[in-house]
């Protein structure tokens, strides 16, 4: 008994301290390391700034009514754009919503919410946040149809604002259109202000297109600048639609803006090379 006591002396700390030592490592196994991460947590807890706690997720309710907030905003703001556009404008205007557009042709045409019961006529000009966009060619009591300027087959009639210089542009499907000069050597130049000029058949003068971007006199068989459209065509939600003056010319024309002979009329009046006669 004394032999035990004596051994128990000597070894019972180091027994107790491996018992303990096999005891946790037995409880970070059944744990999976729970517990020191909890005791780590405790004596970490005053050294460690606070961070706000994370929003708890909101109710579907509410985060419905808030997108259709942000929504209903955005469309209000574009609304008083408009309306303050037609407030300035001479000829008034009726504000249209564009209903209808068709993923094949998305650069030709739109379906407008308007038709001839809101006294929306064939040949009206459609007008956008910064300029023109097209013009009403069909109509029913409740809708109408826009073809667009950046329409392939479209051309308009278009002037340099500055010089003066005429030509015509044609879409090419995007926001940007393609002015052809009628002179051989136009005076234009990057920044140049486009807009329609006198002798457009569908459309008033004046009526603002877009900016010059680039030019290259050398282009066969007419010198060419590439213009940038002022009315942002390719994501239109609302449009003002405008009495047209020259209606009835445009009911009578086709996709082109310049018939050839009035066209080359004018442009021996003028002095301005005829198409024919482009280099």
């Amino acid at each position: 008994m004394y032999a035990v006591r004596r051994w128990w002396d000597r070894n019972g700390i180091r027994l107790g301290l491996i018992g303990l030592a096999l005891g946790s490592a037995w409880l970070i196994r059944q744990t999976q390391g729970g517990l020191i991460y909890e005791v780590y947590r405790g004596l970490a807890q005053p050294f460690v700034p606070q961070t706000p706690q994370v929003e708890q997720s909101k109710d579907p309710k509410v985060l419905e009514l808030e997108q259709r907030l942000v929504e209903l905003e955005s469309q209000n703001r574009q609304l008083q754009e408009l309306l303050g556009y037609v407030e300035k404008h001479p000829s008034g205007g009726t504000v249209a919503p564009v209903i209808g557009r068709s993923a094949d042709h998305w650069w030709q045409q739109v379906i407008l919410g308007r038709g001839s019961k809101d006294g929306i006529q064939i040949g009206a000009i459609v007008s956008g946040d910064g300029g023109i966009v097209g013009r009403v060619v069909q109509v029913t009591p409740n809708t109408s149809r826009v073809l667009l300027i950046s329409d392939p087959t479209s051309q308009v009639g278009v002037t340099i604002s500055r010089s003066r210089n005429m030509g015509y542009i044609r879409g090419q499907a995007a926001n940007r259109v393609i002015m052809e000069f009628f002179d051989k050597v136009p005076d234009v130049r990057p920044g140049d202000v486009v807009s329609t000029s006198s002798y457009s058949q569908i459309f008033p003068a004046g009526l603002p297109v877009g900016v010059v971007e680039s030019v290259n006199l050398n282009k066969s068989p007419a010198p060419e600048a590439v213009v940038a459209l002022s009315a942002p065509i390719s994501r239109l939600e609302w449009v003002i639609v405008s009495p047209n003056p020259k209606a009835g010319a445009a009911e009578l024309s086709s996709h082109t803006d310049l018939d050839p002979n009035h066209k080359n009329q004018l442009e021996s009046a003028s002095g301005v090379a005829s198409a024919e006669d482009r280099p």
